[in-house]
């Protein structure tokens, strides 16, 4: 009988195994459909629509980055071990945020909402999760103060997890990066140094280029009181995380979240 048991356990163990594979495999295949029909249907979005999808882009990484902030100091806490910041946790949070900011509940999406929209949040959504989750030992590492998951951690890891999986490239940007991945472009330079020399904004730039043919939108951050602790006075001196101060002021223009979107899928 034990023997028996054995060997029947080891057979549901193998068939556990083949259901993972075969559901990741279904799940891949999912994902081509999903991208191929996604593109069709892309060619015939107005430029309104793919107007109003770079700039709900921007809101929603901008909405992960507030939920960062705000749960900062929880996350720094080295004398507690599960902060029950979890991916599932995160995307309450998130999707709260997007809806103060947008009033549009991602649950359940207006009729209006374009498929292609929806399916493009969708995928900035589980980037944005994935980040969470392979955050999640050093969370919840005790004896640890700063964890280096901040903001801007967070939003340049769940930038290039989605432009990895989408036609669509997201990037936080600055004119002095402490990352060299978010050194600015060309064009993006141009646009931080017109932002930086206008008063403060939401409104984001939006702007065909190539012939009409790329929609560019730069959406800028600045700082608030909380990012001072980094990034504020004396300048020089060195932060928490090792980089010098930039001794900038509350309201000052810190970034932007650029997004890039070709129109031409085919």
């Amino acid at each position: 009988m034990i023997k028996g048991n054995a060997f029947l356990r080891g057979d549901n163990e193998k068939a556990e195994v083949l259901m993972i594979v075969l559901s990741k495999v279904c799940l891949s295949l999912g994902l081509v459909f999903t991208l191929t029909g996604f593109q069709s249907v892309w060619a015939q979005t107005s430029q309104s629509e793919v107007e109003q999808t770079a700039e709900l882009l921007a809101t929603f990484l901008n909405a992960g980055r507030v939920v960062v902030e705000r749960n900062q100091t929880l996350i720094n806490d080295p004398g507690k071990a599960d902060k029950e910041f979890t991916p599932e946790v995160f995307e309450r949070l998130v999707l709260n945020e997007f809806s103060r900011q947008t009033r549009i509940d991602l649950q359940h999406p207006p009729p209006s909402l374009p498929s292609p929209t929806k399916d493009l949040l969708t995928m900035l959504l589980l980037a944005s999760k994935d980040v969470v989750a392979d955050a999640q030992l050093v969370i919840n590492q005790r004896g640890i103060g700063y964890k280096n998951f901040i903001p801007a951690s967070f939003g340049s890891q769940a930038a290039r997890k989605f432009s990895k999986r989408s036609k669509v490239t997201i990037k936080q940007t600055t004119l002095n990066p402490r990352n060299l991945k978010n050194e600015p472009d060309e064009y993006e330079e141009r646009v931080l140094k017109r932002l930086a020399s206008q008063p403060a904004s939401t409104t984001p730039i939006v702007e065909w280029i190539d012939g009409g043919r790329l929609l560019r939108t730069m959406m800028p951050i600045y700082y608030s009181e909380d990012c001072l602790t980094c990034h504020g006075n004396p300048k020089g001196i060195l932060d928490i995380s090792g980089y010098p101060r930039e001794g900038a002021q509350v309201g000052e223009l810190a970034g932007a979240i650029s997004i890039q979107i070709p129109v031409d899928h085919r």
